[in-house]
């Protein structure tokens, strides 16, 4: 009897469909501290959480209460204790019991379907020597041997099954299954699907324990697949599978992978044995997990299934502590995102793309080189397996270029084939269902589009077959009949909803079992590609979260790659050499200033020690003294001390430099500022010129080293100086190694430097400016009270220009620690090296030359009376009126030689016209006018002008100035003020001076 119902849409045609030939067949291959590592037994292994392979190579013992699990390899079970912990004594739990890995016999004979098993002479699992017998249940009779032994791991006969007392073949119903198959177009994969189909059916009718009153029957379509137009992909399954649910319909897909159909709101009632595209992201995970991967980009073509699957490994991702660093994306050209991770340094990279872009994407990554032995890419693992090798006109790289740029990447598949060798279901094998299948076909299997997805099109139908016999009731129990079936019948499409929910059989693509959202869950192939070729590495139990690893992995750097440039960080720190050398000059510059301290204050008592202002000059070699002593701690860093010292050094130097320069540059200030002071304005501080008072000197330094000291104490407190620290950009080294150099550098800063540094520079210049300015002025002002003020503005000068120059380029060079150490510190040293030299050491060599050690009473005794403190001053303005005399004297002389000149002229016009006159006869003088008197001669001179005063000059006149006067006369010649005497008037000649 036929029942005209359309019941199921089966086998749609994927979303997402690979090209053809992609692919291939899939066949698999103590110490007080802690407990000293077991060896692991044989045909297996043991589970080191949180350690890595390389780690745990590297320890030989394990801490307290650290945990180990065995694991076996293959068909291989733990016999004894499968968790050992370390006890505090350095000892496992039960060492007395060994755990050993045992060849086990298939589970699956420990299972009836419609019947009962009985395990004798072992345990579970089933060991060498268990004993199975099988009974079946009533209404169903038992095909195949009873007995089965276990042995080496095999059981000694075949699996039987329980078949039903089945209804004559004349007398069943037919229940019609709707296929749609992609005979052609890009993915012709119903080629291969529609006779594994047609197979599966052919065997579920043939079992009289599977819908014994019902014959399934087929309705089929070519859908013909376009693989240039995506879109059309997703009308397909998306639109038939939404649809269905309005029709009361079960939708059972063997081909689509999108992620999109995991969603249960928008299709309630889609199953499918081809797992989601998201089943390679546990796989991914795990690989990241076991290579110890903690950061990884993703590039991926923008589509539907690829970005759907990349969100879904964002959150797998980040469950497991795995960051995704930088994600692209692209439609056509890869050659912009490929850039963006070569910038990125991403070195763990997961591609999402056809296959045709995948070849675009690997030639942009040889152009970028972002491949080698720092690299590791994650592909999908449906494309051909000489991809990269096909003609691609779209791309611009040579067959070895390419090979060049994917060689050691990691593929992730779904194992569509069971690698067991175990019977399924249908009593047969994945190697007996693919010779089965090769005969049916027509043409070879590599020439045949779908024939990597035949298993899955399988087991498709037994899925169904199973779902329709557990919702019929299986026969003879209570059930509903699928004959009362329509397209408003909810009942019976939630039955066969619930019964396809909990499928669970083996199959021939393998463990046939759906999650929560109707997806397969199946095992993960893992392939790497080694010397141009695919190796298979592993395999993956997403189900189970068991990895089986075959140790072929193989890596160009000997070993995976870390998943990021190991950045090293580095502290540049100053120049050993430099650092000592001006220590060295520092230190002899302290010297220099202790012995000019000492000479001062030894010859203190020497009266032109005296008129120097001595303790000024003390002040000014301490203030040196501590500006030199400040390069010691400006040069100490990290390479001299630690981290909490740092502080008090940042302290150290801000003090003594800040101090040593109050002290010395202010005591010359002081100098200057006073002169300045006292002879700018002549009348008004004529009073002050004739008493100086030391205490007002004093008080000036003192006001200037109390503003610095107030202002250091503030900015200490509000804000002190801390450790900060400057980052650089990365460095590679040299070498050809896996790292990066981060270079730093330590500076004494706070959280206001910039104001703080604003407030300090701007007095400072400020009083560097003004020093400039009064030094300036005052060059040519001669005063004994401050005998030294002109060495003290050429000290000014120095110290000025250096400060000026050395501060702003020291900020600029503030991150070359070398450069900003050699400008700052030879500023301190020259300036302070300078200052002494020039205030000290010509007094030393005069006091040394001239042997003037005596005081100034001394002095005084040895005269008879005391210097006057004004004669340097009066010799300066008797220069000045002496030349001014000069020129009223050259004159008067020329015009006396005009006079001269005509008076000889008239006597001369005279003489001829009248004779001489003869001499008075009585004796008297000559008659005639006199001769008129040299007015140049000594003896007639109205003016006396003498340079240097020498008595002989004019003979017959007294001395010009007594002994005591020349020789003080002298004396000042010789320091410098030399003068000229001028003496005016003139005494009638005889007369005494």
């Amino acid at each position: 009897m036929h029942i005209q119902m359309l019941l199921l849409l089966l086998l749609l045609a994927p979303l997402f469909l690979r090209p053809p030939g992609a692919g291939g067949a899939q066949t698999p291959n103590a110490t007080s501290e802690g407990c000293q590592i077991i060896h692991p037994p044989w045909e297996g292994g043991i589970r080191y959480r949180g350690l890595t392979r390389d780690q745990v190579k590297a320890i030989n013992f394990l801490p307290v209460d650290y945990e180990i699990e065995y694991v076996c390899r293959g068909e291989r079970e733990v016999v004894g204790p499968k968790v050992r912990k370390c006890l505090a004594n350095g000892s496992w739990t039960d060492m007395d019991t060994p755990s050993r890995c045992v060849r086990i016999c298939s589970k699956s004979y420990l299972t009836l379907e419609n019947g009962k098993v009985f395990l004798t002479g072992g345990d579970l699992p089933a060991l060498d020597g268990a004993r199975v017998d099988f009974r079946c249940d009533p209404d169903f009779h038992l095909v195949g041997s009873s007995r089965s032994i276990c042995s080496q791991g095999q059981w000694s006969t075949p699996k039987p099954h329980c078949q039903v007392n089945r209804t004559p073949h004349s007398e069943r119903r037919a229940v019609y299954i709707g296929a749609l198959f992609p005979m052609s177009g890009g993915w012709p994969g119903g080629q291969a699907c529609q006779p594994a189909v047609e197979m599966a059916l052919e065997d579920v009718n043939s079992r009289r324990d599977i819908l014994p009153d019902y014959e399934l029957k087929l309705i089929h379509h070519d859908s013909k697949c376009d693989p240039g137009q995506a879109t059309k992909y997703l009308s397909v399954s998306t639109l038939v599978a939404e649809a269905a649910r309005m029709w009361n319909l079960i939708v059972l897909s063997y081909g689509s992978s999108s992620p999109a159909l995991s969603n249960r709101q928008r299709f309630p009632t889609f199953f499918r044995t081809h797992p989601s595209a998201t089943l390679h992201n546990p796989t991914r995970v795990k690989l990241f997990e076991k290579w110890g991967w903690k950061k990884i980009a993703t590039i991926q073509q923008t589509t539907e299934v690829f970005t759907s699957t990349l969100d879904d490994l964002e959150e797998r991702v980040k469950e497991a502590g795995i960051e995704i660093t930088f994600r692209q994306s692209f439609f056509s050209d890869p050659a912009v995102p490929v850039k963006n991770l070569k910038r990125q340094d991403a070195r763990i990279i997961v591609g999402l793309f056809y296959e045709t872009e995948a070849r675009k994407v690997f030639c942009e990554v040889y152009k970028e080189r972002l491949f080698g032995k720092k690299y590791v890419w994650f592909l999908i693992g449906w494309y051909a397996d000489n991809w990269f090798k096909i003609y691609d006109p779209s791309i611009n790289c040579t067959v070895d270029e390419m090979t060049e740029a994917v060689e050691g990447h990691i593929t992730t598949e779904i194992v569509m084939l069971n690698p067991a060798n175990t019977r399924s279901i249908s009593n047969m094998t994945s190697q007996e269902f693919v010779e089965k299948l090769t005969k049916r076909l027509k043409r070879h299997p590599e020439e045949t589009g779908g024939f990597q997805e035949a298993p899955l099109a399988y087991d498709a139908i037994w899925a169904l077959a199973l779902a329709l016999n557990k919702t019929s009731g299986g026969g003879g129990r209570s059930g509903v009949r699928l004959e009362d079936f329509n397209y408003n019948n909810q009942t019976i499409t939630d039955q066969i909803y619930r019964a396809m929910n909990s499928s669970s059989f083996e199959g021939v693509s393998g463990h046939v079992v759906f999650d929560a959202s109707g997806s397969r869950m199946a095992w993960t192939l893992i392939e790497q590609l080694q010397g141009g070729s695919y190796k298979k590495i592993g395999y993956y139990d997403s189900t189970k979260d068991d990895l089986s690893w075959s140790k072929t992995d193989k890596w160009i750097g000997g070993s995976p790659p870390a998943d990021q440039t190991l950045v090293i960080k580095t502290f540049r720190f100053l120049s050993q050499k430099l650092f000592i050398s001006v220590s060295v000059l520092s230190s002899l510059g302290i010297v220099l200033a202790v012995v000019c301290l000492s000479f001062n204050i030894y010859n203190s008592h020497v009266r032109y020690i005296q008129n120097s202002q001595p303790n000024l000059n003390n002040l000014t070699a301490v203030g040196c003294s501590l500006a030199l002593a400040a390069v010691f701690p400006l040069g100490l860093d990290g390479y001299h001390i630690g981290r909490n010292q740092f502080p008090f050094v940042c302290q150290a130097r801000l003090w003594l430099l800040g101090l040593g320069f109050s002290l010395g540059y202010g005591s010359m200030f002081t100098k200057i500022w006073w002169v300045h002071t006292v002879f700018t304005k002549k009348e008004e501080k004529k009073e002050w010129r004739k008493t100086l008072e030391p205490w007002k000197l004093y008080a000036t330094v003192g006001l200037l080293v109390g503003m610095d000291v107030l202002t250091l104490a503030i900015w200490q407190i509000v804000d002190p100086l801390h450790r900060t620290i400057e980052t650089f950009a990365k460095e590679e080294p040299k070498e050809d190694i896996d790292v990066s150099i981060l270079p730093q550098l330590e500076h004494c800063s706070s959280r206001k430097m910039n104001t703080w540094l604003g407030i300090f520079y701007g007095y400072k210049g400020l009083l560097l400016l003004l020093g400039i300015f009064l030094a300036y002025e005052t060059k040519s002002v001669s005063t004994e009270k401050i005998n030294d003020h002109r060495a003290v503005g050429m000290a000014i000068y120095n110290v000025a220009v250096l400060c000026l120059i050395t501060a702003p380029v020291t900020m600029i060079l503030s991150s070359q620690q070398d450069a900003a150490f050699a400008f700052a510190s030879l500023a301190i040293v020259f300036s302070s090296y300078i200052t002494l030299v020039v205030l000290f050491v010509p007094k030393m060599r005069r006091l040394i030359t001239r042997g003037e050690w005596q005081s100034e009473a001394q002095d005084t005794m040895k005269t008879g009376s005391s210097t006057n403190n004004n004669e340097e001053e009066k010799s300066r303005l008797l220069e000045k009126e002496n030349r001014e005399l000069e020129k009223i004297i050259a004159e008067k002389e020329e015009r006396v030689s005009e006079l001269r000149h005509q008076l000889q002229s008239r006597q001369q016009l005279r003489s001829r016209r009248h004779p001489p006159t003869p001499p008075d006869p009585s004796g008297g003088l000559p008659r005639g006018p006199p001769e008129p008197p040299d007015r140049l001669s000594c003896d007639g001179s109205r003016v006396h002008l003498l340079y240097k005063v020498n008595p002989q000059h004019c003979p017959g006149n007294g001395s010009i100035r007594d002994k005591d006067e020349a020789e003080r006369h002298n004396q000042d010649e010789d320091t410098g003020n030399s003068h000229l005497d001028l003496i005016v008037g003139g005494v009638p000649t005889g007369e005494s001076n």
